[in-house]
């Protein structure tokens, strides 16, 4: 079995690179962390100390934008999904409820890399 290191990176597939930096910074609030514009990468920091990372290869789409699900962890679900709704962040549905356990609500970045936002109802 591998030893892991206490890193994670999620790399996201992006189709347009620049606007795709400014989204997860301007509209989700990440701090972006390190940059390399000629690779077409970019690092932000996300919860928990995983890293998120944007990338494009020359500007083109990868094959598998779309594919990936980041779930972000908040305290209160509707104020998060009101917040971002006021961005125009388009969710897919509504706020789903797993009675006792944790609150979803889906939502996807312009590329169409699936987000989520829980809100854990269980009791610690």
């Amino acid at each position: 079995m591998p030893t892991f290191k206490p890193e994670l990176t999620i790399a996201v597939q992006v189709s347009d690179w620049l606007a795709a930096r400014d989204w997860y910074r301007d509209v989700l609030g990440l701090e972006e962390t390190f940059v390399v514009e000629e690779g077409g990468w970019a690092e932000f920091a996300g919860p928990l100390g995983v890293v998120i990372g944007l990338s494009a290869l020359d500007g083109q789409a990868h094959p598998g934008v779309g594919g990936t699900t980041i779930t972000f962890g908040v305290s209160d679900i509707e104020a998060a999904r009101a917040e971002l709704e006021a961005n125009r962040v388009q969710f897919t549905g509504p706020t789903t409820e797993l009675p006792g356990m944790v609150k979803l609500a889906t939502f996807k970045d312009p590329d169409g890399n699936e987000m989520m936002l829980a809100e854990n109802l269980m009791q610690p």
